[in-house]
């Protein structure tokens, strides 16, 4: 069956837990922990990707009321989700339903949109982003810097954030192509009054070196792998 776990995503300041990323999981009763590599181009075939992508909003807001109604600190929930989406007619309308279901404040659930999906969107896809702004739902671009087209996406109203792609990461601080690109990442972020988020931090060297150039949050295995939600609870208790 699918469940969710929870990336932490971190203030890098104080290590201190500021919103998590949801992940889809699918244990299968015969072969056990099946990663979404494996099911999701398997889904894509299938046609079932959107309705995949509704059980994840659904049962990310629903978690999102469980900590609340446990009197626990607000925690902004990443979901990621498909250009096809975008493109469906009704998605903002099923999201709307989605979050007053579960009493869900909008601005606690933020949409991870992958670089190459938003740089293809049509107007379609357009009037869904303003519709997201309006409901007060932000999106985050996720694998920032490795599409190649027009920046010009980034003025739209909806998107709240880029995520520094983890092949950037990876090779810092040594590799000066890698240094040098996420440092404009973050000057382009900073400029535009974008949060950043860095991806795949694994060492304090990379964490130093985001911390110098700007960088305020991130997630990575330096601080922790995805954890069921129990832990996210532990965690949200002890701040």
């Amino acid at each position: 069956e699918f469940h969710l776990v929870y990336q932490p995503n971190l203030d890098l300041r104080t290590r201190k837990l500021v919103a998590v990323e949801a992940l889809l999981r699918w244990q299968h009763p015969e072969r056990g922990e099946v990663s979404p590599a494996e099911f999701i181009p398997l889904a894509e075939s299938l046609g079932m990707v959107r309705a995949i992508g509704e059980w994840v909003i659904n049962e990310a807001c629903r978690q999102i009321r469980a900590w609340l109604d446990a009197g626990l600190p607000p925690l902004r929930v990443a979901v990621n989700i498909s250009a096809s989406h975008l493109r469906h007619p009704q998605f903002v309308e099923h999201l709307r339903a989605t979050l007053r279901q579960h009493r869900c404040p909008s601005d606690a659930l933020m949409i991870e949109l992958t670089e190459s999906a938003i740089l293809h969107i049509g107007e379609r896809s357009r009037r869904t982003l303003a519709a997201l702004h309006e409901l007060g739902v932000s999106v985050a671009v996720d694998d920032f810097g490795t599409g190649y087209s027009s920046l010009a996406y980034l003025k739209l109203p909806a998107i709240r954030a880029i995520k520094i792609d983890q092949s950037f990461v990876n090779g810092l601080p040594d590799d000066a192509n890698d240094a040098a690109i996420t440092r404009a990442i973050l000057a382009l972020a900073h400029s535009l009054g974008l949060e950043a988020i860095a991806e795949g931090i694994e060492t304090e060297q990379q964490l130093a070196f985001l911390l110098a150039a700007g960088c305020l949050e991130g997630q990575g295995y330096l601080f922790a792998r995805p954890q069921l939600p129990g832990v996210i609870t532990a965690q949200l208790m002890q701040c």
